[in-house]
């Protein structure tokens, strides 16, 4: 064990409200594409960039091709947790993590084992009719054709977070609560360039954070330990 991993397990040693606030790099290990990186969906070619593609006026004007970018690229459905996850799993179980706080929309932290989890960005696993309100999951959505259809004849839409609409305000309140509280913040596998889930860093009030990523952000010069590695390959180490 190197001195980073463990200053890492010290500081989780001694912490009993300990947060993680994850972004793609969390879910890459898991197989599942970010947005960013050199193979992330900005560096595919595409008709329209993915970010018009899956934007909520894309979504009003040209539903059938979002969805059938939503399906190819959304829905993976076959990933599994990785050490990250059942780490943090883990550590809630331990009483040690009072949350989990993700830009995620995969559910993996669940499926890990994780029960109090901010969805900031929503989830694949909430589908619901926009007229009758009816629920309906993620293998409905990969296995429908064109534009999924409720059986009212409503279109059913993803809970997902997309480009030009505003983050759920309940999400919010309790992330923005669980970081107030924290003792150990520990941010893993973002960039902490996406807005406004970014800015939640503001409101931790502790004296230890944490930042593990693979490349630099612009709060390492505020933490107290910076480790630019896999998040996974960092906390499969910790015990």
């Amino acid at each position: 064990m190197n001195s980073e991993i463990e200053q890492l397990q010290k500081m989780i040693d001694e912490s009993s409200r300990i947060v993680f606030f994850g972004g793609a790099g969390v879910s890459t290990e898991s197989g599942i594409p970010d947005f960013r990186s050199v193979d992330g969906l900005y560096h595919q070619h595409y008709k329209y960039p993915p970010e018009v593609m899956l934007s909520h006026s894309f979504y009003e004007t040209h539903t059938a091709e979002f969805f059938d970018f939503y399906r190819e690229k959304m829905l993976c459905l076959d990933a599994e947790p990785n050490a990250a996850h059942r780490k943090l799993a883990g550590l809630e179980k331990a009483g040690k993590l009072s949350a989990v706080i993700t830009q995620n929309i995969d559910g993996l932290h669940q499926k890990a084992g994780s029960e109090n989890v901010f969805e900031l960005h929503g989830s694949v696993h909430r589908n619901y009719c926009q007229r009758c309100r009816k629920l309906y999951d993620a293998e409905f959505m990969l296995k429908s054709k064109g534009v999924p259809t409720c059986g009212c004849g409503g279109t059913i839409k993803p809970d997902v977070v997309l480009y030009e609409e505003g983050l759920n305000s309940r999400t919010m309140d309790g992330a923005i609560k669980a970081i107030e509280q924290a003792d150990l913040l520990i941010i893993g596998g973002t960039s902490l360039v996406v807005y406004p889930a970014a800015s939640l860093i503001n409101y931790f009030r502790g004296n230890r954070l944490v930042l593990i990523n693979k490349s630099s952000t612009s709060q390492d010069e505020n933490a107290s330990l910076v480790i630019n590695d896999r998040i996974g390959e960092v906390l499969g180490q910790i015990k």
